[in-house]
């Protein structure tokens, strides 16, 4: 009896389910309303971020909350290239990722001195201190009033299906990318972190060096998801990247599950269902967040992707690329692979 026996395994797989939703979204522009329109492509930047958080907090174990304001630097850097030098949207929203990248790996010095609660509020603090950056500095982000961006042009598309198309793409090219990072080399050493940081070290582990790439990394995708939201918006406000949106990005790889690749993209959707569900009652929008954090950190710490992965074993993360159990085995229910021991083993390679 093989592992995968029960054929809802790989009906229900992350992959099987993805290719479906990525089919269906890309058939959205047929028949949907500008609104839904722009809805689609919130989901699309809200997965970006949400991959990219938990490549630092899922699998690397730091908890941070500085997504929102590298959110808000790559907004700002691709909207401010825009306004002031006339660049073309294929030049700033890779320009917002790269000034985001290089703030991230700044950020690593003091993570390797800090863990827990302590880098938790030195994070925060820099996000605060960010957004009273981008509210003060007037002659450069023009203050707490924002600025507004010319819409993009993509030649026989509209501006809306455009930058849907594009930050559909991107959404799905920067997924894979995190899936196979999480099953390279790189991604093992950063899951031994997680696990461990005096038994990673022992094993040959460079701690700044693992630690610096993987704040680059969520800093990136928070930097190129920035770019593509003011490009969807049309403009960029400081009140757009505040704390709020912090607890936002938090719920959604709780939700979805810490430590999932597949989870972080569920989690944007329940996120975004709930966020829109919720518009006509913004003043409450942050109690129920609140509530959902905690009752999930309380009742369901693993998530979506853990409740799932204890049904199907398919959803149970495998960090190795080369897992091939032997014919004559019969996987256990509880047996998720070669993951945390073997991440650390394996990370000193």
């Amino acid at each position: 009896m093989m592992a995968d026996a029960n054929p809802l395994n790989r009906i229900l797989s992350p992959r099987s389910l993805g290719l479906v939703a990525l089919a269906l979204m890309a058939l959205l522009p047929l028949g949907a309303n500008p609104y839904v329109l722009f809805v689609g492509t919130q989901l699309a930047i809200f997965v970006i971020l949400a991959v990219g958080l938990n490549l630092l907090v899922g699998y690397c174990g730091q908890l941070a909350f500085s997504q929102a304001a590298l959110f808000g630097i790559g907004a700002y850097t691709a909207g401010l290239l825009k306004v002031h030098l006339g660049w073309s949207f294929l030049l700033t929203v890779p320009a917002g990722g790269l000034v985001a990248l290089i703030v991230g790996l700044a950020m690593a010095w003091p993570a390797l001195r800090l863990s827990g609660l302590y880098l938790a509020l030195a994070t925060l603090a820099f996000a605060q201190f960010t957004q009273w950056v981008l509210l003060n500095w007037e002659k450069v982000t023009f203050g707490a009033g924002g600025f507004r961006l010319s819409r993009p042009e993509f030649g026989l598309a509209s501006a809306e299906v455009g930058t849907f198309y594009l930050a559909l793409l991107m959404a799905a090219l920067l997924v894979v990318l995190a899936s196979r990072i999480v099953r390279s080399r790189l991604g093992r050493a950063i899951i031994a972190i997680r696990d461990g940081e005096v038994a990673a070290e022992s094993l040959g582990v460079d701690l700044l060096r693992y630690k610096a790439l993987a704040f680059g990394l969520s800093a990136l995708y928070a930097g190129l998801a920035g770019g593509l939201n003011a490009m969807a918006l049309g403009y960029v406000a400081p009140e757009t990247y505040d704390l709020f949106l912090a607890v936002l990005l938090k719920a959604m790889i709780v939700l979805g599950g810490l430590g999932s690749i597949a989870g972080s993209v569920a989690g944007a959707g329940i996120v975004l269902v709930i966020l829109e569900g919720l518009r006509a009652f913004k003043s409450a929008q942050e109690i129920v967040f609140g509530a959902v954090l905690l009752s999930c950190v309380l009742f369901a710490p693993s998530g979506l992707a853990g409740y799932l992965a204890s049904h199907f074993s398919s959803w149970r993360e495998r960090y190795l690329i080369d897992v091939k159990p032997a014919p004559e085995e019969t996987a256990a229910p509880g047996d998720a692979g070669r993951t945390r021991d073997a991440a650390v083993s394996e990370a000193a390679r």
